[in-house]
């Protein structure tokens, strides 16, 4: 198991909606421009615009680690306007698994699984 799935849980700040949907609207555009083995990058609205799910995946430890690299310059305009919270499933290389906890994304190792 390579690959490396990604949720982030967003709570968007009150009277950010708006500002949030454009910070949304480039974290793609970098993921789409920038990101060569990023395989999912989705974000979805709940009905009132107060939260935001993000399902990803990548490739790779090394898609996980350019991700991170391209997407970091957003970290602090994102803060601004909402709070975050992720989870990584997979087998992240060191070096990815130690980015990801000093950021405060809880890792979870695979335990069981319907397809090999």
């Amino acid at each position: 198991m390579n690959e490396i799935y990604g949720t982030a849980r967003i709570v968007i700040h009150e009277g950010k909606l708006e500002e949030f949907k454009h910070l949304a609207e480039r974290c793609v555009e970098i993921v789409h421009t920038k990101d060569s083995r990023t395989l999912e990058y989705d974000l979805f609205l709940n009905a009132d615009g107060t939260e935001c799910f993000v399902h990803e995946r990548y490739r790779d430890s090394a898609a996980g680690l350019e991700h991170m690299t391209n997407i970091g310059p957003m970290t602090e305009p994102l803060s601004q306007a909402c709070t975050m919270t992720g989870e990584v499933c997979g087998m992240p290389s060191p070096e990815l698994g130690k980015k990801l906890e000093a950021a405060g994304v809880t890792i979870y190792g695979p335990l069981q699984s319907l397809w090999p």
